[in-house]
């Protein structure tokens, strides 16, 4: 545990990141903390007491996932429900919900002139992709699948897709600081869009056009909120309102599909050293979140990366080395 805090520390350190919120939990115990500062550029400036993170793609597992969870346990949906019937816009007869949430759809991504299209122009778009010979094939990671399965919970639910969030998971969780408004105050800067320092705005740029209509991106949390979710999917705490039973959670620690090497319902999952299934996901503004239920152990880390620009290389290095520890440490 203790290299583990000082390689998150080190990122610090050693000027990767302008700071980092951390916990591990472990057997039911966690640690937490924070280091660093809120920005380097234009100039120094502190971490707000209780920082509120951009967590870019970790909304994907936190809140769609867990929607569309919940609406499969109410059987409104199943992990094979083709997408066509639900939105008969879409291009494909043939991908399912299962196909977008593993990143097996084998759906085309290129958009051209895409920053320049409107909410409903960029939806219309993503829908009219067409779908390539990867095709339950090959696992391409994109914002694609959660996006297109985003808008099949509008679809069933008549909202937009973070109210449903909102409504399904953050409330019924109680999760003390989630939201898609943020206060700007108490929120970790990223970097500019123009000559404009992102505070408590959304990095994405899907997510900054779609707004709430995105299910990809655009969720702000604090690490208290990430401790409780993960707590939750360990099965430490059962709350009474919870929008997914035990039953289902279980089952999100192994494989959704045959294709190598594998991927959870939403989540990509890692292997610990006793080959046990652990659930991983990224955000690109610099969060990485690991879950191994067998162990009953955890990892959150929250950062900035991207601050004061997007490509930092250094960052996606020292996370793998923190990654290797974490699944090579066993619980204690």
């Amino acid at each position: 545990m203790s290299l583990l805090v000082e390689q998150i520390k080190n990122l610090v350190r050693e000027q990767v990141v302008p700071n980092v919120s951390y916990a591990y939990l472990n057997q039911g115990q966690w640690i937490q903390g924070q280091y660093g500062v809120n920005t380097w550029q234009p100039q120094v400036s502190p971490l707000p007491a209780h920082p509120l993170y951009d967590l870019a793609s970790l909304t994907k597992v936190l809140g769609t996932t867990t929607v569309l969870l919940n609406l499969i346990e109410q059987q409104k949906l199943t992990y094979d429900t083709p997408v066509k019937t639900i939105l008969p816009e879409f291009s494909s007869e043939q991908v399912t919900l299962r196909h977008l949430m593993t990143h097996t759809s084998g759906i085309q991504g290129f958009i051209p002139h895409r920053d320049q299209l409107t909410a409903k122009q960029l939806m219309q778009a993503i829908l009219q992709l067409p779908v390539t010979s990867d095709f339950n094939r090959i696992i391409n990671y994109t914002d694609t699948g959660p996006l297109i399965a985003g808008w099949m919970v509008e679809k069933i639910c008549q909202q937009p897709i973070q109210l449903v969030i909102q409504k399904l998971v953050l409330r019924p969780l109680k999760l003390p600081m989630a939201t898609f408004t943020p206060n700007p105050s108490q929120c970790v800067v990223t970097n500019q869009r123009g000559f404009h320092w992102l505070r408590g705005e959304v990095h994405d740029p899907k997510a900054y056009q779609l707004k709430q209509h995105c299910g990809s991106a655009g969720l702000f949390a604090g690490i208290p909120d990430l401790i409780y979710f993960s707590r939750w999917l360990l099965g430490q705490v059962q709350p009474a309102s919870a929008p997914v039973s035990q039953k289902i959670l279980k089952q999100l620690f192994q494989s959704f599909t045959n294709v190598a090497p594998g991927r959870s319902f939403g989540w990509n999952l890692l292997w610990g050293q006793q080959k046990q299934p652990i659930l991983y996901h990224t955000g690109y503004t610099g969060n990485f979140w690991l879950l191994d239920r067998w162990q009953q152990r955890a990892l959150i880390v929250l950062s900035n990366r991207v601050h004061p620009i997007n490509n930092n290389q250094r960052f996606l290095i020292r996370r793998r080395a923190i990654i290797d520890n974490f699944l090579n440490a066993r619980s204690n």
